[in-house]
């Protein structure tokens, strides 16, 4: 019985000594065999035989300040360059490029064109293949703002050349995308300026026809005609030169009856002028942004395929994986130690 509680002791003393090092030194060969071993089918389960490499494509583009040719290039109220052309984008400009990115049209468009359903080995008869596809295309291509209030376009693929036709294919569809939206409600304002444009147009040519139409009466300007026309009345009624006082009469009656017409139609038309003048910047305007399309990002790396692959990072998940064995040996054999010291008291106990 003493012999039992002498082994007892020492066995609890090794395991319970304040020199740990000493211990795990006393237990190295199940530590290293399960570490080694977990580096080999680490390193066997990292490789290509079971984890597809994939290659990684980056863009990297700054948003614009500005989506509008007309307010940057032909607007007459740009005070101090607000809405300057080659001005770069800040934090709101970048959250709207991040959010076109992730729209589905751009996703779309992209399915299409590289036919990853296929290209991803997902079934086209699953009847949930769209959530696979989905879930692929997350996993593979994304999208963030970098400190620098640029955005980061990553794309990974098997295919180098793939990986980065689609990030390229990206930047390009961010203009596709962002002028379709922009010129969608520029046409809606087009339309509703060309209209007012082109009723004004018709309703100055009208009183530029009636106006004519009174020149033709023989009144140019009324004003001063009736000035001279009075002017000459009131010296032939002095010399009493019968035929001119008529011929003047004649004059004054037909100034009287269209002088009138004429002035309304003047002040009018002078009006209307200058509210058209206004009126065909607009038109002008609203006609550039409705028809001409502009770069929405300035491009500042283009994708290109990439050398080296960037997934799976092998040394890194068989460096975890052994860190990972490492640690869990350890702790198994303690437990197990532990279990048998406690074992025992109790063996002895009873």
């Amino acid at each position: 019985m003493e012999n039992l509680n002498m082994e007892s002791t020492k066995k609890k003393s090794d395991f319970d000594s304040t020199n740990l090092i000493g211990f795990l030194y006393i237990k190295r060969k199940p530590i290293l065999i399960i570490t080694i071993l977990a580096t080999i089918i680490s390193g066997i389960a990292s490789s290509p035989l079971f984890i597809t490499p994939k290659f990684k494509s980056t863009l990297i583009m700054f948003p614009t300040t500005t989506g509008s040719i007309s307010k940057a290039l032909l607007a007459t109220t740009n005070v101090q360059g607000k809405y300057d052309i080659t001005e770069f984008g800040e934090e709101e400009q970048a959250e709207q490029m991040l959010q076109i990115l992730n729209s589905d049209e751009i996703r779309s468009k992209v399915v299409q064109k590289f036919d990853l359903i296929s290209h991803y080995n997902i079934d086209p008869n699953d009847p949930f293949k769209y959530t696979k596809l989905f879930k692929e295309y997350e996993s593979n291509i994304s999208f963030r703002r970098t400190e620098f209030m640029s955005v980061k376009v990553d794309v990974l693929d098997a295919d180098p050349q793939i990986a980065a036709n689609i990030a390229n294919d990206i930047g390009a569809l961010l203009d596709t995308v962002k002028n379709r939206m922009q010129r969608e409600r520029a046409m809606q304002g087009f339309k509703i300026v060309e209209s007012e444009y082109l009723k004004m147009n018709q309703e100055i040519q009208l009183m530029e026809d009636s106006l004519t139409k009174i020149r033709e009466k023989g009144v140019n300007d009324y004003e001063s005609q009736a000035e001279v026309f009075n002017a000459q009345y009131a010296i032939a009624l002095q010399k009493g030169d019968k035929a001119g006082i008529k011929a003047l009469e004649e004059k004054l009656e037909n100034i009287s009856k269209y002088g009138g017409a004429y002035v309304s139609l003047s002040e009018i038309l002078e009006l209307d002028r200058e509210q058209f003048r206004l009126l065909k910047v607009k038109y002008e305007e609203a006609k550039v942004d409705a028809q001409e399309n502009i770069t929405h990002k300035f491009l500042l790396n283009n994708a290109y395929p990439a050398e080296k692959k960037s997934y799976p990072v092998r040394w890194l998940i068989v460096l975890v994986s052994s860190i990972s064995a490492l640690l869990f040996s350890i702790v198994l054999i303690i437990g197990y130690e532990s279990f048998k010291n406690i074992k025992l008291e109790i063996d002895l106990k009873q």
